[in-house]
């Protein structure tokens, strides 16, 4: 005979695991975005600005909140193939070399093999988020040159939200832009670097995202 007491408690208990490893998995993603946005002090923020800006756009394309979790944790971790990158070259305030630039392009496959050992990351998609976040729409992106749907949805998303936190934030070779700036030139790249339908959800948001910004680094004439 079945014991329901017992039986409920199991199950009872197997949710809580997993809620408690879900959220575990989510703040060690976040303290890692952090870790890596340490390492240059002009990419303060810029993780945990990818995984808000990412998870607000995936929603309002009409994504589940649990696959935008997804997103959102992928976005913590997009930067993590970077602890591979030298000083030298992520702290370069000129053009970067052949050489250089050979080791940023190689920084989304570093990422993914750092985290490819994770089976909860590599079944759930995060793995391939990481890896293709600097695809272009039109197939000229890396490290693969995938085009158009054959890039991973979250991926396409994380690219237009790695961009706007870039553009807004000042970097050894260029100053910082405003956001109307940025989203000028994000509606100018649409069809090229970004999904179009990734630009639509963004710009139908866009002033939730301005505040979202805001709330994260406040003070911050950049979103004004």
């Amino acid at each position: 005979m079945i014991n329901k007491k017992s039986s409920c408690s199991k199950c009872l208990y197997r949710n809580q695991s997993t809620i408690t490893a879900t959220t575990v998995l989510h703040q060690f993603s976040e303290s890692l975005g952090t870790a890596i946005d340490a390492k240059d002090p002009f990419t303060s923020l810029h993780s945990e600005e990818v995984a808000e800006i990412a998870h607000s756009i995936a929603l309002s394309m009409g994504i589940g909140p649990g696959e935008a979790d997804l997103i959102h944790i992928a976005g913590h971790l997009h930067d993590i193939g970077k602890i591979g990158v030298p000083d030298t070259v992520l702290k370069k305030s000129g053009p970067l070399n052949e050489t250089e630039w050979q080791f940023i392009k190689k920084h989304p496959d570093t990422g993914a093999n750092i985290l490819r050992p994770v089976v909860s990351l590599l079944e759930n998609g995060i793995v391939d988020m990481v890896r293709h976040h600097h695809e272009r729409y039109d197939g000229k992106g890396y490290p693969c040159g995938l085009k158009g749907e054959a890039i991973p949805l979250g991926a396409r998303i994380i690219a237009l939200a790695d961009s706007l936190s870039a553009i807004l934030q000042n970097r050894p070779y260029r100053p910082a832009r405003n956001f109307d700036d940025a989203m000028a030139e994000i509606v100018n790249c649409t069809g090229r670097q970004f999904d179009p339908d990734v630009v639509t959800a963004f710009m139908d948001i866009s002033e939730k995202i301005r505040s979202i910004l805001k709330f994260i680094g406040p003070g911050q004439d950049r979103v004004a």
